[in-house]
């Protein structure tokens, strides 16, 4: 390594991070919208929640979790992150895989439907999905910097 390089790190500024995470969450929560009422922008052609919209609100759930991650972390603005604030993101990310297991058991084999049948989207997966999201939801809160509240 030649001696006279430098660092040549950039980072991004905290409002531009912050700017970038609600833009993803923005963007997210419409696609996840999209995915669970698609009668709201007349785009329903299924009285059944099926693979497709699974498929697209489980998308759009994803972006909100790296919206608020990202959004959320730039709160702490380069200061160490307390022993609960680590644990957040984790919980976000356990909950999102729930989420999305529960979402798609039928696809994977362990839902009401068997394989061959049209994937559906029934009350069981439901609560799996809503157990998923309230986990996300208590991670997002671990991550908050509270000691700048004060």
């Amino acid at each position: 390594m030649n001696e006279t390089s430098e660092n040549t790190t950039t980072t991004i500024p905290r409002s531009d991070r912050a700017r970038l995470g609600l833009t993803l969450t923005a963007l997210g929560f419409l696609i996840f919208t999209l995915g669970s009422k698609p009668e709201w922008l007349g785009l329903d052609r299924s009285p059944v929640i099926g693979f497709v919209q699974t498929s697209v609100f489980t998308i759009g759930l994803g972006l909100l979790c790296l919206g608020g991650y990202v959004s959320l972390s730039a709160l702490w603005s380069g200061q160490e992150k307390s022993i609960l604030a680590d644990i957040g993101p984790r919980l976000m990310a356990t909950g999102y895989v729930v989420a999305v297991f529960a979402g798609m058991a039928d696809i994977f084999g362990m839902g009401t439907q068997p394989f061959p049948a049209v994937p559906f989207f029934g009350p069981w997966q439901a609560v799996g999905v809503q157990v998923g999201e309230a986990m996300i939801a208590l991670g997002m809160l671990l991550l908050v910097p509270y000691h700048q509240l004060r």
